[in-house]
């Protein structure tokens, strides 16, 4: 049976949210304390990632608690590997005091946005990562200068398409203060995951087709009823044939005692 991975943007303040979300998702990007979250909260985050066996892996954005890590923002090369290094280093302390390891990284907000189409911001960003442990994964979206700039270089990467968000004709996302930018009915997130399974492609805002070959397959965790959202993708998954599972295994992503 086909796998695909279904990852979900947690540990960004939904708990009561994350904790229905998390047991039907398996990997996990958990926020890491700058754009959202704090130590008890990745802390929190990771047992319950473990408890399901749900993969985990860092989710750091912009320093930009106010705007949510999703406004535009503009930083030299070691100013963005220090951003990472940060943030990794944060993550992984309290992942491994849990008995975890982290398996991926993936930017979050306006950091994964400017990097979809900026090689240099791109560069640094795996720079960071490499510095920090270079068998972690870069998970970004499927046809962006981060999955170029990452086989470029011979740096692990996962493409990603997203369940709960709109695409513009030339593969990126719709904006979101555009409307519709953001999938909620699930009718609607079941349609793009068939299309995106089956077909390899998906239907843009201006009603073009585009094709996205992906690996893992995204759900945001303040979209509103995301665990509803997840728990519809799961049961269209089932109906194509499709299982879900992270790209390793739970006996790797834990440490020996």
């Amino acid at each position: 049976m086909r796998s695909i991975d279904l990852n979900a943007d947690v540990g960004e303040g939904q708990q009561a949210a994350e904790a229905a979300l998390l047991p039907l998702v398996t990997s996990a990007n958990i926020a890491c304390g700058l754009h959202a979250g704090d130590p008890a909260t990745m802390r929190a985050t990771v047992a319950l990632a473990l408890r399901h066996g749900v993969a985990i892996g860092a989710h750091p954005g912009f320093d930009d608690r106010e705007g949510f890590g999703r406004r535009p923002m503009q930083m030299g090369p070691n100013e963005v590997i220090d951003l990472i290094l940060y943030q990794l280093g944060a993550l992984d302390a309290i992942a491994r005091a849990e008995g975890a390891a982290l398996r991926h990284v993936k930017p979050h907000g306006a950091l994964y946005n400017q990097a979809e189409a900026d090689e240099a911001l791109t560069l640094a960003i795996i720079a960071g990562i490499r510095a920090f442990d270079p068998t972690l994964r870069l998970v970004g979206r499927a046809g962006s200068a981060m999955q170029r700039a990452a086989q470029a270089g011979g740096h692990p990467f996962t493409a990603e398409a997203f369940a709960d968000r709109a695409y513009r004709a030339d593969g990126s996302l719709l904006p979101r203060a555009e409307p519709q930018a953001v999938l909620r009915d699930p009718d609607a997130v079941a349609l793009q995951v068939r299309s995106l399974v089956t077909d390899g492609e998906v239907r843009a805002s201006d009603g073009t087709r585009v094709a996205v070959a992906f690996e893992t397959l995204c759900l945001h965790g303040d979209t509103p009823g995301s665990a509803g959202l997840a728990a519809r993708v799961r049961q269209e998954l089932s109906l194509l044939g499709v299982g879900v599972c992270a790209p390793r295994l739970l006996a790797v992503d834990t440490l020996p005692p």
